[in-house]
């Protein structure tokens, strides 16, 4: 006669399984992403050591700001930018060092070097007015 409860060894095998598939789904993920970060800043790192070193006239157009974490107990990360405009209109941004980003100031006029993405320095042409 059948009582209609499950008396077996392991009378909650579906909710494990269920429980395994989605914990495999979220490590497959996981690692995915983490994964696909370390090999698009592999590809970054390549693209710009092999891009010309370049050293052109400019002026610095924009500064600015990016601040991300620093809640709960994590710290924030500070993140600085310059955009520059060459003789030809075009535009470009730059992430720059923290000492660096205090140096420029909007409106310079000057020599960026860089290479690919890389900010490799900025230096000011000094003009003098009486």
């Amino acid at each position: 006669m059948s009582t209609g409860f499950n008396t077996g060894a392991f009378p909650n095998q579906g909710s494990v399984d269920l429980f395994m598939v989605i914990f495999t789904i979220m490590a497959v993920l996981i690692g995915g992403f983490i994964l696909f970060a370390i090999i698009k800043g592999f590809i970054t790192w390549s693209s710009n050591n092999s891009a010309p070193i370049e050293n052109l006239t400019c002026r610095v157009v924009a500064k600015r700001m990016q601040v991300s974490g620093g809640s709960g107990d994590s710290s924030a990360n500070t993140s600085y930018y310059a955009t520059f405009e060459f003789e030809d209109r075009q535009r470009l941004e730059l992430r720059v060092g923290r000492d660096q980003f205090g140096y420029i100031v909007e409106g310079d006029q000057g020599t960026l070097t860089y290479q690919g993405t890389r900010f490799k320095g900025f230096s000011r042409h000094l003009s003098f007015q009486a």
